[in-house]
């Protein structure tokens, strides 16, 4: 059986990695699926979804200082709304993850998290999670 559920996270600031693992294993539980895998999904054109360490918040730091150096902000863009750099680094990290679920849990590794990665905010932003059980 599949089940889709979806999230919101309100962003603080242009850019930002929010930690959404508590909140997507929250959905696994609620979905009761003991084995299968969840896919998540960030509908949006300036915003991504990543897994990276979690228990080193200058990990998050660290990253964010390194994309805004590799894709800056201005840069000579042409796109009229002037967030062409967001557009870039969202479709460079990419808008889904799949993982594992084994015994009503997500396989994280030990320091891996689920990042929702803001890059125009702030915002509202939606998250979808699509359970799949077998």
């Amino acid at each position: 059986m599949d089940k889709l559920y979806t999230f919101t996270v309100k962003t603080p600031q242009t850019t930002a990695m929010i930690d959404i693992t508590d909140k997507v294993q929250e959905v696994v539980r609620e979905s009761n699926v003991k084995d299968g895998i969840c896919i998540i999904f960030i509908p949006h054109t300036t915003a991504a979804v990543t897994i990276n360490e979690n228990a080193d918040p200058d990990v998050v730091h660290d990253f964010l200082m390194e994309m805004n150096k590799v894709i800056p902000f201005s840069d000579g863009y042409r796109h009229m709304e002037g967030n062409s750099a967001a557009h870039i680094k969202s479709s460079l990290m990419g808008f889904s993850e799949t993982i594992i679920i084994k015994d009503s849990r997500l396989r994280l590794g030990t320091w891996q998290g689920i990042y929702l990665t803001e890059f125009d905010g702030p915002r509202v932003r939606k998250v979808h999670a699509k359970i799949i059980e077998g």
